[in-house]
């Protein structure tokens, strides 16, 4: 299979990347050879928080901005690597005043305001275990991850916590509702600032994030401290973080990118980051881009196709020739909008691919390597991947199969919240099977095939087919639902709801319209339907699971298989 190469290696770059020799550092490559490139504490202990911002203030970077935050109406602020040092220190002291101690969970719920990066380094500084909630998130969303999590502490504001009041009742391991408008900065007002922070071992859980699956509730991924050793080779590398850059990832941090090169990765190699609070708005972020001299830039997909969709004059209008470096993440990133970006800003995006159980980029396009268009490229150095069958048996080039990771580099998970059963089926014949299908050319190029569950990737963000079937069936027109992906040439994937109504309820497009809205207020802002479809009967197996293949196929004119342990449909 022949594939264009759009070559962009290093002796065209007008700047030496971090990783200027990808094959030799991969193949000497040891995570313990870059340990020094970290902090430790007594006894080689460590802290995730206090490697991303508070090891940088005993250098000449003390006075150095660490966050330039925007709001949406224009409201700017700035914080320096001492400010956010001394502000997390104070919160840290906040939440031990509420008796909050190591292994505790402390959940934010907040829009990328300063507060949430502030209340994530107070949380993991004492040793608790810090939750991040989308700010799209509505009440039975919440209550299945507090409730899972048994989370003590919840740091949210005013209008958000409604949706957590909801369904308080059902959450009686929450003890307290920190709100930012009245308590937080009350509070750190009267915090001391002195603070011991919690030396860690590096297999400490320091953070978690609730993903979705096919089947059952969305499962608490665990993160250990150690996983900053990951996140901090990988900004440096696949990102190409430099102390002098002024960096944007667009991410927010209810997801893992944000978590992992917003705040951890990014913040440890001691980057200025800006943080913008509004939606995406084409004219808003080539305005921050140009204002802000945005140097490294990390986005998503669908972010750039709707950026190529929009007038072309707007590119012309602002000054962007500070821009160095570009990537992108969420979902597989099609050849056009590369082509697009050569044309508008005269660089590619890099594609890079992980997940939130990889905690971390594990293959990737770098600065130094040509880009083969529509490769997610290759294994960071520390990654071994290849494609296997389903026993687990390695393929050789141009097989389609599983996409498989060694286990044992620091940002990969390290236990699904109470649920062990399900943490050991990742797991086959001594790899980490991902998920995703896959195939490697002969290069040693990995290309994204697809997902080998029903999982739903729509604008970057999963989602799972049971919690959005849960939310239909919550609607008293309703008596049962099946959900798909489907192919959408903006957002990757949308989500499409096959519905079965209750007797004598007329169907028409007022019902799908409200249905559509009952999901999106009662689950999340993003995990909607946006296509209903009204049947009489879904396609089942003998024992009730629901066939989402056949809905899909029928949908996209595929064959639809074996049905022999379809019930009669």
């Amino acid at each position: 299979m022949k594939t264009k190469i759009l070559s962009v290696a290093s002796k065209r770059l007008v700047f030496k990347p971090n990783l200027a020799d990808y094959e030799k550092e991969y193949k000497r490559f040891s995570y313990t050879e870059h340990e020094f490139e970290l902090s430790y504490l007594n006894d080689h202990k460590i802290n995730a928080a206090y490697n991303a911002v508070d090891r940088h203030i005993i250098s000449w970077r003390k006075n150095k901005i660490a966050l330039f935050w925007e709001g949406e109406d224009g409201t700017a602020k700035k914080y320096s690597f001492l400010d956010l040092c001394i502000l997390s220190n104070k919160f840290a002291n906040v939440l031990k005043k509420y008796k909050v101690k190591r292994g505790d969970r402390v959940f934010i719920f907040l829009p990328r305001v300063p507060e949430l990066y502030i209340s994530f380094l107070a949380i993991l500084k004492i040793g608790a275990i810090a939750g991040t909630l989308f700010s799209a998130f509505q009440s039975q969303a919440l209550e299945d991850r507090l409730g899972n999590s048994d989370a003590k502490i919840l740091i949210t504001n005013s209008e958000l916590k409604k949706r957590v009041d909801v369904v308080r009742k059902n959450l009686p391991k929450l003890e307290k509702i920190i709100t930012v408008e009245e308590e937080f900065w009350k509070e750190i007002e009267k915090a001391s600032s002195a603070l011991h922070i919690a030396a860690m071992s590096k297999s400490d859980p320091a953070f978690m994030l609730y993903t979705s699956g096919t089947t059952g509730k969305p499962k608490g991924v665990v993160h250990q401290h150690y996983a900053i050793l990951h996140e901090h080779l990988t900004a440096k590398w696949v990102l190409d973080i430099k102390d002098e850059d002024t960096y944007w990832c667009t991410a927010d941090p209810g997801w893992v990118t944000g978590i992992a090169y917003e705040i951890l990765g990014s913040w440890s190699n001691g980057v200025s980051t800006l943080v913008y609070e509004g939606r995406f708005d084409p004219e808003k972020w080539y305005d921050l881009l140009s204002r802000y001299r945005i140097t490294v830039w990390y986005t998503a997909p669908t972010a750039i196709r709707m950026l190529a969709a929009a007038s072309a004059k707007l590119v012309k209008k602002y000054d962007l020739s500070f821009l160095r470096h570009m990537a992108s993440v969420g979902e597989p990133l099609n050849p056009e909008p590369i082509y697009w970006g050569l044309k508008a800003f005269g660089k590619p995006f890099h594609d890079n691919y992980w997940q939130t159980e990889t905690g971390g980029i594990v293959i990737a396009n770098y600065p130094s390597l040509p880009i083969k268009p529509g490769s997610m490229g290759k294994p960071v150095p520390g990654i071994t991947a290849a494609i296997v069958d389903d026993k687990g048996h390695e393929l050789g080039p141009q097989k389609e199969g599983n996409l498989a990771l060694k286990p044992g580099w620091p940002g990969m998970m390290i236990k699904i919240w109470r649920r062990a059963e399900k943490y050991n089926s990742y797991f086959k014949n001594g790899w980490y099977i991902t998920g995703d299908k896959a195939y490697r050319d002969e290069d040693g190029y990995y290309w994204f095939i697809g997902r080998s569950d029903d999982v739903i990737k729509t604008s970057g963000e999963r989602v799972g087919p049971f919690e959005v079937e849960s939310a239909l069936i919550g609607h008293p027109s309703v008596i049962e639902a099946g959900v798909i992906g489907k192919p959408d040439q903006m957002r990757g994937e949308i989500i499409k709801a096959f519905v079965v109504l209750k007797k004598d309820v007329q169907a028409n497009d007022k019902l799908k319209e409200e249905i559509s809205l009952f999901v999106k207020k009662n689950l999340a802002g993003h995990a909607y339907p946006r296509e209903i479809e009204f049947i009489d009967k879904l396609p089942k197996t003998r024992s009730g699971k629901i066939m989402r293949r056949i809905l899909k196929a029928k949908e996209l004119g595929l064959p639809i298989g074996d049905t022999s342990t379809l019930e009669e449909y």
